[in-house]
C-alpha cells in the first residue's frame, strides 16, 4: 500500500487539506497542540513527518525533547514542556509530551510515586487551562501489538539508517510489555476526558495509520476550502477510536441524577 499510486494520491491529497488547514490557522491566529503518544517504534515519528512534509516551517513546530537536564529536574515538570506550546497562528507537533510521566517514567524507575500521583492530579486542570486560554488539543495514542513491535525493532537493529532510533528504553520494551500496559490503561482512565479526550490509531500498519491520523484531524476543525480535494475526511473507526467516550458520556449523566 505505500507505494501504491493509490495510496500515495490519497496522501496528498490529504496533505493538501492539511496546507488548506494551516493557512486557516496562521490567518486566524488559531493555536492547535497535536500529541503523539504510544509504544516505541509503533510510528509516531513517520506519522509526524507525513503531517508535516508540506507545511509552511514559519508556522510549525516539531517539538521532540531529550531527556531532562540537571537545571530543568530541578524545575516544575511542567515547565520545559510550555516553552513548547502553540503561538498564535501556530501547529505544535508534540512527539512524546509531558505524558511521559505517566507511563514510561513510572515504567522505567525515571520518577517517583509521589511524582507521579502528582502529575496525574494536575494534568487534566492543565490542560483544561490551556483549552480554556484557546489552545485545541488532540492527543493521538498509536497502539501496536507485540509481535509488531518485536520486528521493528530487529529492522532497526540491522538497519544503519534507523538505528538512531534505538533508545535504552527500546531495549527493555518487550520485556516491560505487560508494565506499560498496565501504567497505559491507568493513563487512559485518569487523563480522558470529553474536552480533552484520548485517540486510539492502530499502529500495526503503519500507512493506513498516516493516513487515518490525518483525517481524524481535519475532521476536528473548520477551514476555509474543507473538502476541496474531494477525499475522504472521516477517519475508519475500525482503525482510530477514542477511548471508551461512550462510558464517561454516561457516567457524567449519572452523576447528575
Amino acid at each position: 500500500m505505500k507505494d501504491s499510486p493509490e495510496y500515495q494520491a490519497e496522501l496528498q491529497d490529504l496533505q493538501r487539506e492539511l496546507v488548506l488547514l494551516q493557512q486557516d490557522i496562521a490567518n486566524n491566529n488559531k493555536r492547535l497542540l497535536i500529541i503523539f503518544e504510544g509504544r516505541d517504534a509503533a510510528g509516531k515519528g513517520g506519522a509526524i513527518r507525513h503531517f508535516t512534509r508540506h507545511l509552511n516551517p514559519r508556522a510549525m513546530r516539531v517539538i521532540a525533547l531529550p531527556k531532562p537536564t540537571e537545571k530543568e529536574l530541578g524545575q516544575w515538570f511542567f515547565q520545559r514542556y510550555f516553552l513548547g506550546l502553540p503561538n498564535p497562528g501556530e501547529i505544535i507537533f508534540f512527539d512524546r509530551s509531558w505524558y511521559n510521566r505517566a507511563v514510561v517514567e513510572p515504567v522505567m524507575g525515571f520518577c517517583t510515586k509521589d511524582q507521579y500521583e502528582e502529575f496525574i492530579g494536575q494534568v487534566n486542570n492543565i490542560e483544561k487551562m490551556l483549552i480554556d486560554d484557546g489552545i485545541q488539543i488532540i492527543k493521538f495514542w498509536f497502539s501496536i501489538n507485540r509481535t509488531a513491535q518485536h520486528d521493528r525493532f530487529e529492522a532497526r537493529k540491522s538497519d544503519i539508517l534507523k538505528q538512531w532510533k534505538l533508545s535504552t528504553v527500546d531495549a527493555l520494551a518487550q520485556e516491560k510489555w505487560d508494565d506499560f500496559t498496565f501504567y497505559k490503561e491507568k493513563m487512559f482512565e485518569r487523563t480522558h476526558t470529553l474536552s480533552s479526550p484520548w485517540v486510539i490509531v492502530n499502529g500495526n500498519h503503519k500507512p493506513k495509520a498516516r493516513l487515518e491520523s490525518i483525517r481524524h484531524v481535519l475532521t476536528q476543525s473548520d477551514y476555509e476550502g474543507k473538502g476541496t480535494t474531494g477525499t475522504r475526511l472521516h477517519p475508519d473507526p475500525k482503525l482510530i477510536r477514542p477511548y471508551d467516550l461512550d462510558y464517561l458520556v454516561a457516567k457524567r449523566e449519572s452523576d447528575r441524577l
